[in-house]
């Protein structure tokens, strides 16, 4: 169950091109699993910037010196995560979590291929944590556009089996993507399932490369949520559910955390026709009568016509 606490910062760090915040936040902390966010409100209390910004939990530690901490990993983009960089150690922020569904846990020990994008690859990380204690094998692989954009790739390498590094310029790694070494990394490790986190692009990738190899996979969508609670439906997107049905879901209530063979990429930021309760356009038939859905059709009058005159041409001839 999610809670509103004011919480207080315990550090502010740069990693790379990101910034990890450690947050002194018991409630959210202990109950927070692999897989889930929070969300941050930014500005202070006399800000304009109303909405908050989630983050993926990167760390969970439920007791410290201080209480309970939850650290997240985040990139300065705007005026929100600027503010956050400068927030400075003991200050108070106010957060909301964990949010969310998380990752699922295979019930016995199995080879978990974890796949990141750029700052993606944070939430996998407790989730590897979870995964060693159930006596998982790990196997990573992460990938970005360029090696200052990686994350985490040496804690990676200490907690994995194997770990394999792209980026797409080549300056770490195999130069290209992470669905270019993904498949052999598959076939290698005998993968039993796979978790992702990243750019949409990545996932649909990751997602088409797990069905066809027939493994299951998970990932955790990165989609913009204006809210974080299921109100404001910015964050919807086409999902097929158990029985068959598509259906618009809200990516922080429903998930983050979805099956990749479940999502329907090609139709992100569309309501497809199909999908239940999708509004279904008016059908005009050849005999002039419209057909809305739900409705009675009724006749239309002839366009061409007059009040009070023939319809027929014929009969208009007639009529002068």
């Amino acid at each position: 169950m999610p809670v509103q606490v004011k919480g207080e910062v315990l550090s502010v760090r740069k990693i790379g091109a990101y910034h990890a915040m450690t947050v002194v936040a018991s409630g959210v902390a202990t109950t927070a699993k692999p897989g889930q966010f929070v969300t941050v409100a930014v500005g202070g209390d006399d800000t304009s910037m109303l909405m908050r910004r989630p983050f993926s939990i990167y760390q969970i530690r439920e007791r410290g010196v201080y209480g309970g901490t939850v650290e997240f990993i985040f990139s300065v983009e705007g005026r929100g995560t600027r503010w956050l960089a400068d927030r400075q150690p003991h200050e108070p922020i106010d957060i909301v979590g964990p949010l969310g569904k998380a990752f699922s846990m295979p019930r016995e020990p199995a080879t978990c291929v974890l796949v990141g994008g750029g700052y993606g690859t944070a939430p996998l990380f407790p989730l590897a944590d979870a995964l060693r204690a159930r006596g998982c094998r790990i196997d990573f692989v992460m990938g970005a556009a360029r090696d200052e954009r990686l994350f985490g790739a040496l804690d990676a390498k200490r907690i994995s089996a194997t770990l394999n590094v792209t980026t797409d310029d080549g300056s770490e790694g195999v130069r290209g993507r992470v669905s270019d070494v993904l498949p052999e990394v598959l076939r290698s490790t005998g993968a039993d399932v796979v978790y992702a986190c990243g750019p949409m692009g990545m996932l649909r990738a990751v997602s088409a490369i797990a069905a066809d190899a027939g493994v299951p996979c998970q990932i955790a969508v990165e989609e913009l949520m204006a809210c974080g609670v299921g109100v404001c439906m910015t964050c919807v997107l086409p999902v097929i559910g158990d029985d068959g049905e598509t259906r618009m879901v809200r990516s922080c209530i429903d998930g983050p955390v979805f099956l990749g063979d479940r999502v329907r990429f090609d139709d992100i930021g569309t309501v497809p026709a199909d999908a239940v309760g999708a509004p279904q356009p008016a059908v005009v038939k050849q005999s002039g009568t419209v057909s809305l859905p739900g409705a009675p059709s009724k006749p239309t009058k002839d366009a061409t016509a007059t009040p009070g005159a023939p319809a027929d041409p014929a009969e208009r001839e007639l009529a002068r």
